[in-house]
Parts: structure tokens; sequence; C-alpha cells
């Protein structure tokens, strides 16, 4: 059986005194009479009761505390985004608390609300969706600073740190279509996230400048995770005649793509060339290794921090929309037709 946590209400009615005389006497604050503060001193250490520092703290605006609400966390795109953002905000005294939406609208709204309790400072947020948009509204209204990363959201006065997906995308299928592939896959996550809509579009503009018609069963939508990634890419590759070239939109539909196809017994690039959209570890480790479109990742997090710190600090200058390009590195998994 867990042991009741003792608190100051307990320690008040020990002490036979008011619940606001016993936190006087405990936390050294107000004035408290001498025989009256022993005896709730002892009443505390009767009853075991220990002091919540983080609790008061948080009352009295000692813990400075940004948070930080991603995707998902264990996406290595975020989880760089998240170890910059504590690098930089640490030593200017914030904390960082984080807490993933899971790329659900409701738990982004609760997970929200959550920080908001805490006292949050200010939010460095990839939001799940661009038009369902109320929640940071209201939070933008009441004059809480937030720097939107990786996505945009409606049109909420707040700044926001992208890549130009588009052009990212475009640039990956052109590579493909220049080395003879036609028959080009894209592998993606929901529409109503900003970024996958992004790279579909570039990937759609793309097949459209090189003549090639868009072929609605090569295009595959999965939730963003690699377990579904690799169910959607099997199913994407079982009809006939399989795509002979995958575009895949973030480093986990990457992952579970090449499950997938090792899986069905096909090679890349020798039966699949693929290029994925994100550098990540894993991109390298493979063999052959991973052509990518890759962000420059190392600059968001540094600067959605600094952004955000300047507006906690009471910078009203016009919202900050910054928009970084994308870079190709060619690696082995793509072949010529």
């Amino acid at each position: 059986m867990s042991r009741k946590t003792i608190t100051i209400k307990d320690v008040a009615a020990e002490a036979k005194v008011s619940r606001a005389t016993a936190a006087r006497a405990l936390n050294n604050y107000g004035y408290v009479g001498g025989e009256v503060s022993e005896r709730v001193r002892e009443a505390a250490q009767r009853l075991g009761y220990r002091h919540n520092r983080v609790a008061q703290a948080l009352r009295r605006g000692e813990l400075p505390l940004v948070g930080f609400i991603p995707g998902d966390v264990q996406n290595p795109f975020f989880a760089q985004i998240a170890h910059d953002l504590d690098r930089s905000l640490r030593p200017q005294g914030h904390n960082l608390l984080i807490a993933c939406s899971e790329e659900d609208l409701e738990q982004e709204r609760a997970v929200l609300e959550n920080l908001r309790s805490l006292s949050v400072r200010g939010f460095i947020v990839a939001p799940t969706s661009e038009q369902e948009t109320q929640h940071f509204q209201e939070l933008a209204a009441a004059g809480t600073p937030i720097v939107m990363i990786d996505r945009r959201a409606g049109t909420i006065g707040c700044d926001s740190i992208v890549v130009d997906n588009n052009g990212g995308a475009r640039e990956a299928v052109n590579y493909l279509v220049a080395n003879g592939h036609r028959r080009i896959a894209f592998l993606g996550d929901e529409a109503r996230i900003f970024t996958a809509r992004e790279r579909l579009a570039g990937y759609r503009k793309a097949l459209e400048e090189n003549g090639i018609e868009s072929d609605e069963r090569l295009i595959a939508v999965s939730p963003s995770t690699t377990k579904h990634a690799v169910e959607t890419a099997i199913r994407l590759f079982r009809q006939a005649p399989a795509p002979t070239a995958l575009f895949t939109v973030d480093s986990l539909m990457t992952t579970g793509a090449l499950i997938a196809l090792r899986s069905m017994g096909l090679s890349v690039p020798r039966d699949v060339s693929l290029v994925g959209f994100d550098d990540f570890d894993f991109a390298t480790f493979t063999d052959p290794q991973i052509t990518v479109v890759a962000q420059p990742i190392d600059r968001i997090g540094p600067l959605a921090a600094e952004i955000l710190l300047r507006r906690i600090d009471g910078d009203q200058s016009e919202p900050q929309h910054h928009v970084f390009p994308t870079k190709m590195i060619v690696r082995g998994s793509v072949a010529a037709l």
C-alpha cells in the first residue's frame, strides 16, 4: 500500500493553525510567532512532511519553463530538435518541458492545456493541423509567445521556421526521373499535416514537369510510425506492375519502407530505387547508404530558442517567418534503369 503524501493542510490540522500560517512557517515568509512556528515545524516532523520545492518554485515563478510539443519525439528529426532546444535554453536559465501530440489533435489540445497550467512562459510547437488552430489562437491572444517549427498553422500571428518542403520533394523526384524511373511511388503521412501535404505537392509537380501522369495507386498514406509504414509499403509493392522507385516523406517512413522491401525480398537499388526526405543516422548504416533530402536541422532548434527568448523578454516586433532550403545528398540507393 502506497504511503499517503503529507500536505500543508495536514500539517496545519496537526498544529491547529490555519493553512496560510503553516505555509508561512514552513516556507519562511511573512510573520509567524516563535511559539506557533515551532509548533508547526514539530507537527511537520511528526507527520514526515517534505517540501515540494518544484511546486513552490513554479508558484513563485522561479522555475522558467518552455514547452515543446512535437509530433513524436521518437522521430529522429524531433529528437534532434529537442536536444538542440535544451542546449540552447539551459544556459539562459530556462528549462524544457516536452509533451508529444502523437499527431493527434485532441491530445495536442490536452498537453497544451496541461503545460499552460504549469505557467510555461512560451511554446515551441510542431502543430498537427493547419486548420484546427483555435487553441493556439487563444494562447497567442493571451500574450504567450509561440514559435512554430517544421509546420505552419492558420493565420496565427506567431513566428515560424520551416524548410522548402515542396522544393525538396521536387528535387528528389526529378533525380529519380533523371535516372530513368517513371513508376515512382510516394509514401507519406496524413494530408492534414503541413509537411506531408507540401511534400506530396512537390512530388506531383515534379511528375507534371516531366510529363508523367500521376497515378493515385502509387500514392500511399500511412500514420507516421515505422510499423504502419511497413504495412503500407508492402501493400504498395504488391500491386502489378510494381513501382521501380519510391520517395518517402520522413525518416520513419524511410525506415519502414526498408524493412518492408527486405521482407518482400526486394533489394535497394537493384529492384527498387529509394530517396527519403530527412537525413538520419540509419541512412548511412545501411548498405547501400540512402540518398536523402536533408534539412538544416542544426539551425532550426537554436533559432527557435533564440526567437522565443526574445519574445519572452518583451520583443513585440512583427512575426518572423523563416524558410530554409533543403539539400540533396546523393548516396547509393538509386540505380539507373
